[in-house]
């Protein structure tokens, strides 16, 4: 079975492409003194034309010229140019196979240059094995492979070795990260991994199918079913930090290429590769599923809010003709007694004259009922909705493995208190219970609401 390439089409011609632009041509191919000196002892225009190609392309990109290369017509201009020959007699040279090898060996002999052998293979794929445990990227690999042998004077060999080399030390790289992964695991993570790609009852589809879905809305149902998710995860188990030891690319990959794949497919892997790739579809899923857990709670919370300012300004538009009402008879009320103290008169028969007595503390109690917190805001509906968020915080409190720096602690004091009230049932808010989170306008609500207002606070 022939080895998959890790090079595109596109990647090879971008690596064997030579430098045609002017600055480059200037950077990668001027001659020294001693190079023009050297040159010069050919004989012939077209000899010496291609002693100077194969000078420049052993210096840069770093391999030997070969029969069917191409190049670039602003290289041999350039060449050309600097040595005094005529271009036009490029193609004549090597018309003697061993006219290009006999350079080949006086310019190994002038860059101290060694050709690529079988124990260079071997160090290349050892010196990437560090790199292919952060990328299995081949542009990536392949690039370092050029830098690495470039730095150590070694002839580049075909692409297609290099290729191999590259492929050789990401295949050495999976070893160890499947080693990496699965030397934690226990027989139990081994049959709850297993258990992952059987079909779950009354769902008609496998666990991992259905725990790599995204909830549809934000609402307080969907929040629920996620937290079943998360907790599926959870009940695997996994020893802690078990992703810690291989880089966040790989494990990223390795996950997403799992993702890609149908249960069946996961399964007709061999044991290490299933195992290894199921750990970091829940590693990566059950933060994926925290996240995602944490972002639904913030759109309930944005929709509360918005729930909230949007009946407070209802609610005022529809009391605005009594406000009107009341601020008109205030007035009057009011100009009646600004009157009589200055004539002397009876300040309740002053209001009298503009409205009964009777109805006057009608007036007043009707008023204590149109009048809104000192505030004037939104905040004090937002108690209103506290049911939507106790179908499920309860559940989302207790699922979530939260840390904190020291400045945010005393939110996690805050979860813990709400933690136990809702562990024993408790309503009743502790007197010591911790607010110093809580900021603005927030912290002016009674702490009867503290409840509600940590989780606004904390959402």
């Amino acid at each position: 079975m022939p080895r998959r390439s890790i090079l595109s089409a596109a990647e090879r011609e971008s690596l064997m492409a030579l430098p045609d632009e002017q600055d480059d041509l200037i950077q990668y191919y001027s001659f020294t003194e001693s190079d023009l000196s050297l040159i010069r002892q050919r004989r012939g225009d077209a000899n010496r034309i291609g002693f100077a190609v194969q000078l420049c392309l052993l210096r840069y990109p770093g391999y030997a010229l070969a029969s069917d290369v191409s190049m670039p017509d602003p290289l041999i201009q350039w060449i050309a140019r600097q040595i005094r020959s005529n271009p036009a007699t490029w193609p004549q040279y090597g018309a003697r196979d061993e006219t290009r090898r006999e350079h080949l060996q006086e310019l190994r002999a002038y860059l101290k240059l060694s050709p690529f052998s079988l124990p260079d293979f071997r160090m290349l794929v050892h010196s990437l094995a560090d790199l292919a445990m952060q990328t299995d990227k081949g542009l990536v690999l392949t690039n370092q492979a050029f830098d690495t042998l470039r730095q150590r004077h070694i002839i580049l060999p075909a692409l297609t070795v290099v290729e191999r080399a590259c492929a050789e030390a990401v295949t050495r790289a999976n070893r160890r990260i499947y080693r990496a992964l699965l030397e934690p695991l226990q027989p139990h993570h081994l049959r709850g991994l297993d258990n992952l790609l059987n079909v779950a009852p009354d769902i008609n589809t496998t666990w991992l199918v259905w725990l790599r879905q995204s909830p549809l809305r934000p609402n307080s149902r969907y929040v629920r079913e996620h937290i079943e998710r998360l907790k599926i995860f959870q009940s695997l188990a996994l020893p802690d930090g078990i992703g810690r030891q291989v880089h966040q690319n790989r494990l990223l990959k390795m996950a997403r290429e799992g993702a890609q794949m149908t249960p069946r497919d996961l399964a007709d892997f061999e044991p290490k590769r299933r195992y290894a790739t199921l750990v970091a579809l829940a590693v990566e899923g059950m933060a994926t599923v925290t996240d995602e857990l944490v972002d639904l709670h913030d759109r309930i919370m944005a929709k509360l809010f918005s729930a909230a300012k949007n009946k407070h300004q209802q609610d005022f538009q529809k009391q605005g003709k009594a406000f009107n009402d009341k601020v008109r008879l205030y007035s009057k009320v009011g100009q009646a007694l600004v009157e009589a103290k200055e004539s002397g008169g009876d300040p309740y028969a002053a209001i009298e004259t503009v409205i009964p007595w009777n109805e006057f503390e009608q007036s007043v109690n009707e008023a204590a009922q149109l009048a809104q917190p000192q505030t004037f805001d939104h905040l004090h509906l937002i108690g209103e909705q506290y049911g939507t968020l106790r179908r499920y915080t309860p559940e989302f409190l207790e699922v979530l493995k939260l840390k904190a720096a020291p400045a945010a602690q005393a939110v996690l004091d805050a979860i813990d208190v709400i933690r136990q009230m809702n562990a024993t049932g408790s309503r009743q808010v502790p007197e010591d219970a911790p607010t110093s989170f809580i900021r603005g306008r927030l912290r002016k609500r009674k702490i009867k609401h503290v409840k509600p207002v940590v989780a606004v606070a904390t959402a």
